[in-house]
């Protein structure tokens, strides 16, 4: 299964073709995209938008970046939303949550605190509703293990990956996989290479971060779709030294063990 892990495809850059991008990618054999939300503002769009084609599915959380905005009133809604959309098949993680400790405003002082505050509640919402999580893990992976060691194993994505070889091991370690996108198809990506060829394939999954992140063969400046998740795919097949068939349906495999939900809306999408 071809699965993009992580897809803001509610993104304003999607606005005047987002139906077009959906059949482009679902026309090269992408089976599922995941919509991750990024604040209490858009839980209901990224519902909506998941509802709204066979292929798509969702995550509800509070992205760090968001946090610096976000208030109490927004963990309460984040969790009615879980608790009301708790039975929805369609709904197969909370995220994108974690820390971003790359942005300087937000690394220090108070804001890192209320980033490390939303985090932590995020979790335990996560592990109250038993859902996987979609982490944001910016130059903050120690943090985020400190955290995540301190509850029974969560499991699900850490997107975007781009720690050391050692902090990539003690997240699938913790029942993790490691999000590969358009960040591993440049030749100077060295860390993210060497992790995309040295763990197990069964530890990565596939993902574009659509529209951003483009991958090497697009201009810098020009849109990400997850119809890319093709190429990020044969990327990893190349770098492996293996088929992108194999590539295609292990790592496939690996994000239905990691966020089991999609195995449920897989089902309804190939009906």
């Amino acid at each position: 299964m071809l699965i993009d892990t992580h897809c803001h495809l509610d993104a304003a850059g999607f606005a005047n073709d987002r139906d077009l991008v959906i059949q482009t990618a679902v026309g090269l054999g992408v089976t599922q995209i995941v919509i991750p939300a990024v604040h209490a503002g858009n839980f209901e769009g990224v519902r909506d938008l998941a509802h709204g084609f066979a292929q798509g599915v969702y995550a509800l959380g509070i992205h760090p970046m968001y946090v610096a905005n976000a208030c109490e009133q927004d963990l309460y809604t984040l969790e009615l939303a879980l608790q009301a959309q708790h039975n929805d098949p369609k709904l197969i993680a909370v995220g994108e949550i974690g820390l971003d400790f790359f942005i300087s405003e937000i690394s220090t002082g108070q804001a890192r605190a209320k980033q490390e505050y939303f985090f932590e509640a995020q979790l335990s919402l996560a592990q109250r509703i038993g859902l996987p999580v979609l982490l944001h893990v910016r130059r903050s992976q120690d943090i985020l293990l400190k955290y995540l060691r301190k509850r029974s194993l969560i499991g699900g994505c850490a997107h975007a990956f781009n720690g050391s070889l050692q902090q990539a091991s003690q997240f699938v370690e913790m029942g993790f996989a490691l999000g590969m996108g358009g960040a591993m198809t440049y030749a100077r990506a060295l860390q993210i290479r060497k992790i995309a060829t040295q763990l197990p394939l069964e530890a990565l999954v596939l993902e574009t971060d659509s529209p951003d992140i483009p991958p090497a063969w697009l201009h810098a400046d020009r849109r990400n779709t997850p119809g890319q998740v093709l190429g990020v795919a044969k990327t990893l097949a190349e770098l492996r030294g293996i088929d992108r068939a194999e590539v295609i349906a292990r790592t496939g495999a690996t994000a239905l063990r990691v966020c089991p939900r999609l195995k449920v809306s897989s089902s309804m999408a190939t009906a």
